[in-house]
């Protein structure tokens, strides 16, 4: 049976409140028996001690068997119910006014009798002298004449074969039959009502099926189910920290999912673009070398070495692009950590101003360095921000025209140091600054953001828990700007 995890509960519950309604009935009828018993048996406690008393039952030559029947007859006439019996000091039955072959048995067990004389608790049950195995309540006294040994026993059966017939026809009655099904009716009202709270109770257990049944991971936050998402402090309801944890759960998959699709498509991009880049200067390159080597005896000394040199230029493109794919590769798996000193962030930008003296001259762009006196150091790692103004001036002076100028500007400000590269360039267009520090490719293959350069910068900035931001200006030129925390900040914060 395909039964779902409620329809089970419901069905259980069902059972077993048919089954405590069953047994509620049964314990129900079982106390009335006994109370009833027990009842008849207080109310008739002396009624074999008044028999034994009597002086007519025995005289000198000891009982007297006409006098017994006669009053055991007069006393079942009165009372139907009752059945009377005379034993012997053994248990055996030797006087009675039963109808013949209704007597079944030929002795009764004395244990209960002795039991009911010393005062046990009621009800007790004695043998029934009419039925084999039956055992009903009783009346029990001893018989015995002038202070002599007892010489038997009075045993009076209260409820007999005629108390047996009327409750049976009673049974069969319109009122018992009223009785049980005014039993019934309250059953099943008692089962109506368990299903329907039940019911009310499990709905949020449902609800929250029904939520992850139709969750997807891979759509998008307004496809996804609506989950009531009340808070779980101070919640009681196992089912209402469930439904609230869940939500948490499938919005935190959600995003981690989509996040985790945009960087294996980003990745995707890279390496099917990739040759983008590499496309055009290995081209070149064979072109140029393949020329040297089918023309070496026709080309001039000119223009071998002119070939040389291009052949050469696109090598160092290929290499410079090839050790940015790969630094870009660790930084963003995080296998490289910043080991952080301090150092002067002024001989850092002198040294760098080095670097880029000659190419700079031979561009005839101006490389001016604002520095303020008295400039504390920073805390950061050397060679990471080495790269970060490399690349910064390496895209500044690539952008900038003859004549043109770059400035690097230091400030200390609330704790740290800030750092402005800024030339005069044609800036950057309103369409690219948007994704200027994503990946430089689209899915297209169309160029986008601002290289692998400034996306190096960003992955290293992020590791110093700064960030690299395009600074918004009037006129043309781009600016950058970020900030570095000093060696005193530094040691304060760890």
């Amino acid at each position: 049976m395909n039964l779902t995890l409620t329809q089970r509960l419901l069905i259980v519950f069902s059972l077993l409140l048919l089954a405590c309604c069953g047994a509620s009935a049964w314990l129900q009828i079982r106390s009335s028996d006994l109370h009833e018993k027990e009842v008849v048996q207080v109310l008739s406690r002396d009624l074999a001690g008044h028999i034994a008393r009597s002086t007519s039952l025995m005289d000198a030559n000891g009982l007297r068997p006409d006098a017994v029947r006669q009053l055991f007859g007069q006393l079942m006439a009165v009372n139907p119910s009752v059945e009377v019996y005379l034993l012997d000091n053994e248990g055996r039955i030797k006087g009675d006014d039963a109808p013949v072959g209704r007597v079944k048995r030929e002795r009764v067990d004395l244990a209960p009798i002795r039991q009911f004389i010393a005062g046990g608790t009621l009800p007790i049950l004695g043998d029934d002298p009419r039925s084999m195995d039956g055992r009903k309540v009783f009346s029990a006294a001893p018989l015995q004449m002038d202070g002599q040994a007892p010489s038997g026993y009075v045993y009076v059966v209260l409820l007999g074969e005629a108390h047996d017939a009327l409750a049976a026809r009673v049974a069969a009655s319109s009122v018992l039959r009223t009785t049980l099904w005014s039993m019934a009716l309250v059953a099943l009202l008692g089962l109506v009502a368990g299903l329907m709270a039940f019911g009310l109770i499990t709905r949020p257990l449902r609800r929250l099926t029904d939520a992850m049944r139709r969750f997807d991971a891979d759509g998008e936050p307004d496809t996804q189910p609506q989950v009531p998402r009340s808070s779980s402090a101070g919640q009681r309801d196992e089912i209402a920290v469930l439904e609230a944890t869940f939500a948490q759960m499938a919005n935190r998959i959600g995003v981690q999912w989509r996040a985790l699709r945009r960087q294996d498509q980003q990745r995707r991009e890279l390496i099917a673009n990739i040759s983008h880049d590499l496309r055009t200067p290995l081209t070149s390159l064979h072109g140029y070398l393949e020329t040297l080597s089918l023309k070496a005896d026709t080309l001039s000394e000119v223009e071998r070495k002119r070939y040389l040199g291009i052949a050469l230029a696109q090598s160092v493109k290929v290499g410079r692009l090839a050790q940015a794919l790969f630094e870009l590769a660790r930084l963003e798996h995080g296998n490289v950590q910043p080991a952080l000193e301090d150092f002067s962030l002024v001989d850092l930008v002198q040294d760098v101003f080095q670097k880029f003296e000659l190419p700079a001259e031979a561009r005839h762009i101006r490389l001016r360095a604002g520095i303020p006196p008295r400039l504390p150091t920073v805390c950061a790692d050397l060679g990471m921000i080495e790269r970060v103004l490399t690349n910064l001036l390496d895209n500044a002076i690539r952008h900038t025209p003859a004549e043109g100028a770059i400035d690097v500007d230091l400030a200390y400000r609330d704790g740290k140091v800030q750092v402005t590269v800024s030339d005069t360039g044609p800036g950057i267009p309103a369409e690219l600054r948007e994704g200027l520090f994503e990946r430089p490719f689209s899915s297209g293959g169309a160029h986008r953001g601002g290289g692998f350069g400034l996306l190096i910068v960003q992955r290293m900035l992020q590791l110093h828990h700064s960030r690299i931001r395009l600074v918004e200006h009037t006129g043309a030129g781009t600016t950058f700007s970020f900030e570095l925390p000093t060696a005193s900040t530094a040691v304060h914060a760890a």
